[in-house]
């Protein structure tokens, strides 16, 4: 047996050389290098500070911080266990997340699949087949059956000369990072959707509850003025006025009570929960807490911090080693093959050793003419890497725009609620005012109702601006990227699943995943 091994491999003594090339072999296609950060000293042209205060709820002066680390949980810093609970079920319940799990586990189990090309393959075989010889081919002149039964267990291994496998694997590990950081991306959103949501529940039930405080002291005014009308005190007309400043008043309700019942489903969603399923939980802008020193990362950081942005590299690097495995599949394949069996004519003789059937061999084989197809594939590799590049600079531009947006957005709507809380006090003077006047009778009842519709858009105006101070301060955290890298977002559904030593025979794992479907 051993001097038969010996020489079929002197038969193919090149196999040395093919193996030896592959040892030897390069990694064609580009390098892939993570581009550079932008050189940017800061986000807005002017470097922002801080914020002007207001004396209400959520009119305390905010700071920047910035190269501030940003908390994993920044939702918590509106110190409200209502908003912390809509988060935890957000993220437990939300398909949106569960999705984006499983297609993380998939760009993994696709990288693993790919990896077995570094590695040889082998497969078995046995079978029996009964043959006619016929008689111009028989030494008795008729034709004559024998049967032949065989093993056989061929083994092939494909050495990485160019590097085309490495050059998939690379590809298939980009998009397992792209994956991610969708999934990184996808949580971001959702908790920041999840907190404006909320806030924004809280600003319309505020400002529902401003209207029906000014409806309320309309009402009473009304029937004052209808006990004056019939003492003879006013006209008509007055009484006729403030009924219809009244009915102006309860007009803007409806749409206020439409649009809260909206964000209410909009938040149920985010949730993870039907409509139906409201059970009425909120938060109210009175028990938040701004969070007085805002972090701000620093442009050099903000391109690492930002999921988007790393998932826009991922898809660069992936389009990078595509390029290689264009370039490798225009250079020859190597092929190492082996094969050890059996034949016997009969089956009590297929194992045994004068039975034994035995090959090995080696091929190459390169494309020599193909009309252009793999040429214009590389080519195209190249124009989706080109076009990865552009996508890459033009998210980090946005990037960098929404953290000056936010930055912005703090800075200016400070100054809003502090000019909305000047705004209502004057208004609430001013309508006390014209009241005591119009009794005094020295103005007229038009300046009362002058007065309260000013104090109404005052009151409806601060709550909006109240609320916009929280949901800035929640835009500013995603803006920034969220702190992601201070938690553990993946869970055991987007990790491959464990695999037992026999799954690499793919007839056992067959068969388990056979078994595993009808269950």
């Amino acid at each position: 047996m051993k001097s038969e091994w010996r020489g079929l491999l002197r038969g193919v003594s090149g196999v040395s050389i093919l193996v030896a090339m592959g040892l030897t072999g390069c990694t064609v296609g580009p390098d892939f290098q993570s581009p550079a950060a932008p050189k940017a000293s800061g986000y807005t042209s002017t470097a922002l500070k801080g914020t002007v205060s207001a004396d209400i709820a959520g009119g305390g002066g905010q700071t920047f911080a910035y190269g501030a680390d940003v908390p994993g949980e920044w939702w918590t810093l509106f110190h409200s266990k209502q908003i912390n609970a809509f988060v935890a079920e957000s993220i437990a319940n939300h398909p949106n997340l569960e999705a984006a799990q499983a297609t993380l586990r998939q760009a993994r189990e696709l990288a693993d699949a790919d990896a077995g090309g570094f590695f040889p393959s082998a497969s078995a075989s046995i079978g029996g087949t009964r043959q006619r010889v016929p008689p111009a081919a028989s030494p008795t002149g008729r034709a004559r059956f024998y049967n032949l039964y065989n093993t056989n267990v061929p083994v092939s291994y494909s050495p990485d000369v160019f590097g085309k496998v490495a050059r998939t694997t690379e590809a298939d590990e980009a998009a397992a990072d792209n994956a991610r950081f969708e999934l990184e991306a996808a949580y971001l959103s959702l908790t920041a959707n999840v907190v404006t949501a909320a806030i924004n529940d809280a600003s319309y039930a505020e400002q529902i509850k401003v209207t029906q405080d000014i409806i309320n002291a309309q009402k009473q005014q009304v029937d004052l003025l209808e006990r004056q009308f019939q003492l003879g005190a006013v006209g008509q007309a007055d009484v006729l006025s403030e009924k219809a400043q009244l009915a102006q008043t309860l007009a803007t309700l409806p749409p206020l009570q439409k649009l809260r019942a909206q964000g209410r489903n909009q938040l149920m969603a985010l949730l993870g929960r039907l409509p139906g399923q409201d059970r009425g939980e909120s938060v109210s802008l009175a028990q938040l807490n701004l969070p007085r020193s805002l972090p701000v990362s620093l442009p050099s950081k903000l391109v690492r911090q930002r999921p988007d942005i790393q998932a826009a590299e991922a898809q660069m690097h992936q389009a990078s080693a595509k390029i290689g495995v264009a370039t490798a599949n225009m250079l020859p394949q190597i092929t190492l093959s082996a094969a050890a069996g059996t034949e016997a004519l009969k089956p009590d003789k297929l194992f045994l050793a004068q039975s034994a059937a035995l090959s090995a061999g080696a091929s190459a084989a390169a494309p020599i003419f193909d009309a252009g197809t793999l040429y214009h594939d590389r080519e195209a590799s190249q124009a989706a890497y080109d076009a990865a590049q552009a996508q890459y600079r033009s998210t980090v531009i946005t990037a960098f725009q929404n953290v000056a947006d936010a930055l912005r957005a703090v800075q200016a709507d400070a100054a809003t609620l502090k000019a909305e809380v000047d705004a209502e006090n004057t208004s609430s003077d001013s309508l006390n005012i014209a009241r005591a006047q119009f009794s005094a009778g020295s103005t007229t009842f038009q300046t009362v109702l002058t007065a309260e519709q000013t104090l109404l858009t005052a009151k409806v105006n601060r709550a909006r601006a109240q609320a916009a101070r929280y949901a800035d301060s929640a835009a500013l955290f995603q803006a920034v990227g969220g702190g992601w890298w201070n938690r553990i977002d993946e869970t055991p559904a987007s990790m491959p699943k464990p695999m037992d030593p026999v799954d690499n025979i793919p007839l056992v794992a067959g068969i388990r995943a056979a078994t595993a479907d009808k269950k």
